[in-house]
């Protein structure tokens, strides 16, 4: 299983929420690209990048930060927060970003999320944020009446990269993932599927690389230091012991 460090950017800053509620930030860097080129020192073979600006905004808003971090390092980076249109796909893609994880366009657009599956084939990555099952939208401000699972099987004949799975009610709280959602997930959909929220210690790693997830993105236990990124790597199988 992928183990995806995340950096959360809010105001060019490297921040984590508490379940998507912006007034629960705590900032962990002014410099994004420094944290990017941290956690790739300590070994992540891949990064998560999120414009939270932007997945309120409706539109990237973090280029800078972004730019400065795709200059940094050179590993893969998948980015989500606002991608609700071709052109900024494909000025992001020309940046350099590897995958984009869209959510909102999807929900709300699916013809047109449909296109830009096949237009830009295993570049995009369909993001499902769920709220008690249900699909939430626009930076988790308005939950829909869609069954998440229902969400995913809908484009699971896509070309797509995959499958980001975020259970709001965990993120950020370290209180562990939802495995039984996660594992119902990639039940459901012959896609890879990467868990996100509340991930927090090794039994986590280990418990979604058993429920067979394709990858798992690590966020406020990376930064308050409830786990190492090499332990987390070595729990999900990604790492071999030493």
């Amino acid at each position: 299983m992928e183990v995806w460090p995340a950096i959360d950017i809010r105001q060019g800053r490297c921040v984590r929420l508490r379940q998507g509620d912006f007034s629960q930030e705590k900032v962990y860097s002014e410099e994004p690209e420094r944290m990017a080129w941290h956690w790739v020192s300590q070994g992540a073979r891949r990064l998560h990048l999120v414009d939270l600006d932007g997945a309120a905004k409706g539109e990237p808003v973090n280029l800078e930060a972004i730019e400065k971090i795709l200059q940094m390092v050179d590993v893969p980076c998948q980015l989500g927060g606002g991608i609700r249109d071709q052109i900024w796909i494909e000025r992001l893609l020309q940046l350099g970003v590897r995958r984009l994880v869209i959510g909102t366009s999807a929900a709300e657009n699916p013809q047109w999320f449909t296109q830009m599956a096949y237009q830009f084939p295993g570049r995009l990555v369909l993001g499902i944020d769920a709220r008690d099952g249900w699909v939430a939208v626009a930076g988790w401000q308005r939950t829909t009446r869609i069954p998440a699972l229902e969400l995913a099987q809908q484009f699971a004949h896509l070309p797509l990269g995959g499958i980001v799975y975020t259970d709001i009610a965990a993120d950020g709280m370290l209180t562990g993932p939802n495995v039984e959602a996660m594992a119902a997930m990639r039940a459901a959909v012959p896609l890879p599927v990467i868990a996100s929220g509340g991930i927090t210690t090794l039994q986590d790693v280990e418990q979604l690389a058993a429920a067979g997830l394709a990858g798992c993105i690590i966020g406020r236990a990376l930064y308050e230091n409830c786990l190492t990124l090499q332990d987390a790597m070595l729990a999900a199988g990604e790492l071999m012991p030493p």
